[in-house]
């Protein structure tokens, strides 16, 4: 997009929203937060001390769903064909504004909430990215605007979508092929971070697969030579994609995991498997790379004499970025203001920072201004990339952690089960319900996000990046 017409944008979403002060409507939600913040909070814990991973939040979910349907909100359960999936909806009519909860967590974090290395149960999954915080902050905004419409004060729909699998496999891309966004005028989401900020940068587009490679067992000392190694085709696999990454853009990146390289010594394996990621912060510069990477699985295939499988697990999109809707969002957390820490958890803060090896800083409690431009996307990726191509997306980022703490790790873990995660939760809570709040008031702000929208994404159709139903049960 040329620069005139993003700083266009910008003053426009700017002005429509610098006159507004903290009216009575954004008293209203934020009183409904702190109203709920303790039940809130009780759930971030339970969410955090259960630590389901992908496809298997049956526990979280229902938390979720069960409050959501105690305070008024229609549930529907199991959607997309997704067991832990639903969505909460209430009002009726346009706007319909949707907001995304995330609540799986990663596998091998288990950990105390200590400022020091220490599992809670080892071996066992933890929140080492803040996903117990993530969907119950913004529950807790649909129900704040849930009551905002019970004292007619605002029209319209709201509707929170419990979004399971973020972490691995990626549910969402299922969800929108389902149409669950298809009636959504803007949707908000939030996440978890170690600053607060109006989000306006993408991430990394991906694609997920499997290789498999098939041969011929037999001893792998007394007859070596009538077996063919699905083993020497992985590694020479592997091999081709190390080299392979001198000559990939510095942009894009590959993964892999052997899952299955051979079960014994003395057996030639005549099976083989790894997961293999390939990301771009642009899907079309990415896919060659996927394509490339594929072929050279038939290479390794043909050099051992084996057999070989690709099966595609699923592909997310790079985020599509809405200055627009950040600037909204900004005006909301410069009214709320910076977080206010304790004595006490500005020593946790800083006691995680010297546990990870970074600098003793403690909490970081300013809002980061609105960025000017768009920089070179991080590492990560989001399947809230997808959703952000099929309707207009406002993100932001919270504290929950103290600055510079390594994301899915322990020391997130730790934080997100304790006062500095809840604050942080509280706060995106009231945030994204201000934001919506701005929304539901003002017809003209949805038109200019939805403007910037449809000039961004151009005359790109979206193609979610799938091949068949979830695949639950596959962990």
């Amino acid at each position: 997009m040329k620069k005139n017409l993003s700083i266009l944008i910008l003053l426009c979403a700017t002005l429509s929203v610098s006159s507004q002060k903290l009216n009575s409507n954004k008293k209203a939600v934020i009183a409904s937060v702190e109203k709920h913040k303790e039940k809130l909070i009780k759930i971030s814990d339970s969410i955090w001390a259960l630590a389901e991973t992908a496809f298997n939040e049956s526990e979280s979910s229902k938390i979720l769903a069960n409050y959501a349907e105690k305070n008024g909100l229609k549930v529907t359960r199991g959607v997309a064909d997704i067991p832990t999936a639903f969505t909460a909806t209430y009002g009726s009519g346009s706007p319909v504004i949707s907001i995304l909860g995330e609540f799986d967590a990663l596998p091998g974090l288990s950990q105390k909430a200590s400022p020091t290395k220490e599992p809670l149960e080892p071996d066992a999954a933890g929140h080492g990215c803040g996903h117990n915080m993530f969907g119950t902050a913004s529950l807790g905004s649909a129900i704040a605007i849930k009551e905002l419409m019970d004292a007619g004060k605002i029209k319209g729909t709201v509707k929170f979508l419990g979004t399971p699998a973020e972490e691995k496999y990626f549910a969402k891309v299922w969800m929108v092929k389902a149409g669950l966004w298809d009636d959504v005028d803007v949707n908000i989401s939030w996440h978890p971070s170690a600053g607060i900020e109006a989000d306006v940068q993408s991430g990394l587009s991906l694609i997920d697969f499997i290789v498999e490679f098939y041969g011929q067992a037999a001893h792998a000392s007394a007859d070596p030579w009538n077996g063919r190694s699905a083993s020497d085709a992985l590694e020479l696999y592997t091999t081709g994609i190390n080299y392979y990454r001198e000559h990939i853009l510095p942009s894009s990146r590959i993964h892999y995991h052997i899952q299955d390289g051979g079960q014994v010594v003395n057996v030639v394996p005549d099976y083989s498997k790894l997961w293999v990621r390939v990301r771009d912060p642009k899907r079309k510069v990415m896919l060659p790379t996927y394509e490339r990477v594929k072929a050279m699985a038939e290479g390794a295939a043909i050099m051992a004499n084996v057999d070989y499988k690709i099966s595609l697990v699923s592909g997310i999109y790079e985020t599509l970025v809405n200055r627009t809707g950040g600037a909204i969002m900004q005006q909301n957390l410069e009214l709320l203001g910076p977080i206010s820490y304790t004595t006490e958890e500005t020593t946790f803060g800083k006691a995680i920072q010297k546990a990870t090896g970074k600098p003793e800083v403690g909490m970081d409690s300013s809002i980061y201004p609105l960025r000017e431009t768009e920089k070179t996307p991080g590492g990560g990726s989001t399947d809230v990339g997808d959703v952000s191509w099929n309707v207009p997306n406002i993100n932001l980022g919270v504290t929950v952690a103290p600055k510079g703490t390594p994301w899915h790790s322990w020391a997130v873990v730790a934080c997100g089960g304790m006062s500095i995660g809840h604050k942080g939760m509280v706060y995106a809570s009231k945030a994204m319900a201000m934001t919506m709040v701005d929304l539901f008031e003002d017809q003209k702000l949805i038109d200019k996000v939805t403007e910037e929208f449809k000039t961004r994404k151009g005359d790109e159709v979206y193609e979610p990046m799938i091949d068949g139903p979830p695949p639950i049960g596959d962990n």
